[in-house]
């Protein structure tokens, strides 16, 4: 239900973006930062480690797979239990669990101790990621709302490049240094834990619970006193059950949110995690510095696509990202003998298009479903994607053991292609709308040119 508002109140989707939504953005981007650095930094660790705790391929396929085990934990409960309590308290528990798990890797003596505490990390990822993007989502106005959950994946990749820089470096200290390496990730968690403990509760989820004073208040407070929340997402499930996210309105988009996550996390984790022993097996010496050189392309292929997804649209970068990806692993995969300069320019190609579609990853799923099961949504698309993921990197070892390292590459190229297939069927378009319209069951994805003209129409209002 529409409600009219006075001319000098301004709705929570068209604010400018404030000094409060700029600290929110950095804020909500050091947990993926942190995510991304406590799975990148597994990488250099792996090739240093084996020797010292005796670890046999099975054991590496299980360290690489364990933080990917933990996510689907740690996404799917906590998810659900974010929509319930709020995405607040879980703002900061949840980076205090990384600084103890990652401190106490520096102290392990088997390689089961290390597979534990790794898969309770990965728990501690899943659960930020509903969290933050959540977080962001519900205070974000639209023109900022999709490069600023965007930019969370950009964090990620960040951390996940610095990892691997860090552990180049810190590798050349002795047979020891993949203690510190898994260690360090304390440090930005602890830095994260001190810069979120003071933002508010989500106004959108005290309205989803009825709590309507107290939003009223948060917006007050921190946005402005003539700044007024829509109708809550009028016709939508109001239990924040899970079961909602396979009811008839949404049950194609859980598929689309399952599927194309899966395909991206897969195809990234089974090549990036073990890209040093690729690199290995393709004849490259220097392969850690290599790996950690292609690692900062990852991080590159994300400004482009900030800047595109208003331009370009959701629909259009994801399908073209996942086209583009295929194409490097199948030529690596066919192509014999290959000069070292074109296999890395191969890997450079896959890591800028592959991270360019990733930032889609907790853009979808925040925008197409309701607050009640926003973070639910979330989590679940979260756990179910690393399910491919974690058999993936846990099957990679022996396969290129077994196979030879060209399996890893058809393997990616065949999971990108399956992502393009989910894309071209499934996928819709979220440009322009609010997030309630976003979220709405009954939304039907809208042409290019009506988008425009709405768009057009937005900017034209005073």
């Amino acid at each position: 239900m529409t409600q009219e508002h006075p001319q000098d109140l301004v709705a929570i989707d068209d604010l400018p973006f404030s000094r409060f939504h700029k600290k929110l953005l950095v804020y909500s981007a050091a947990g993926p930062f942190c995510d991304g650095y406590v799975l990148g930094i597994i990488g250099p660790a792996l090739a240093i480690l084996s020797q010292p705790l005796g670890v046999t391929p099975v054991w590496s396929g299980l360290l690489g797979a364990s933080v990917l085990i933990g996510i689907f934990v740690g996404g799917y409960l906590f998810g659900r239990i974010t929509d319930l309590v709020g995405r607040r308290m879980m703002y900061t528990v949840d980076l205090v669990v990384f600084v103890v798990l990652s401190l106490l890797q520096f102290i392990v003596t088997e390689p089961w101790q290390l597979f534990v505490l790794r898969l309770l990390l990965g728990v501690a990822v899943g659960a930020d990621y509903p969290i933050a993007s959540s977080m962001l989502a519900e205070f974000m106005p639209r023109k900022q709302r999709g490069p600023a959950l965007a930019s969370l994946i950009g964090a990620w990749w960040l951390g996940y490049v610095a990892a691997y820089a860090l552990g180049y470096v810190i590798s050349v200290t002795g047979s020891s240094s993949w203690r510190w390496m898994l260690a360090s990730s304390a440090v930005p968690a602890l830095a994260a834990v001190l810069g979120r403990r003071n933002l508010p509760e989500s106004p959108r989820w005290l309205m989803s619970r009825g709590r309507i004073a107290e939003a009223r208040r948060v917006v007050s407070q921190h946005l402005g006193t003539n700044v007024v929340l829509p109708d809550e997402d009028t016709g939508t499930p109001t239990t924040g059950s899970r079961r909602a996210l396979t009811s008839p309105g949404y049950r194609l988009r859980t598929l689309f949110v399952a599927v194309f996550w899966m395909c991206q996390v897969m195809a990234n984790y089974t090549i990036s995690t073990f890209e040093p022993q690729i690199l290995q097996a393709m004849g490259i010496r220097n392969h850690m510095l290599f790996a950690a050189v292609i690692s900062i392309f990852d991080l590159i292929g994300i400004i482009p696509a900030i800047l595109l997804i208003n331009r370009m649209g959701r629909r259009p970068l994801l399908n073209i990202t996942f086209a583009l990806s295929a194409l490097p692993l199948l030529l690596l995969a066919i192509a014999a003998d290959l000069p070292v300069v074109w296999i890395v320019v191969l890997f450079i190609v896959f890591a800028v298009v592959n991270t360019a579609g990733s930032i889609l990853q907790w853009v979808y799923p925040s925008e197409i479903f309701p607050t009640q099961v926003r973070a639910s949504a979330v989590g679940f698309g979260t756990s179910v994607s690393r399910i491919g993921a974690a058999v993936g990197t846990f099957l990679l070892p022996m396969a290129m053991a077994d196979f030879g390292v060209s399996a890893a590459t058809i393997g990616g190229a065949v999971v990108c292609l399956i992502g393009l297939v989910a894309g071209l069927v499934l996928a819709p378009e979220t440009r322009g709308t609010t997030l309630a319209e976003a979220a709405a069951s009954s939304a039907i994805p809208q042409p290019d040119h009506e988008i425009h003209a709405t768009e057009k129409s937005q900017e034209q209002q005073p």
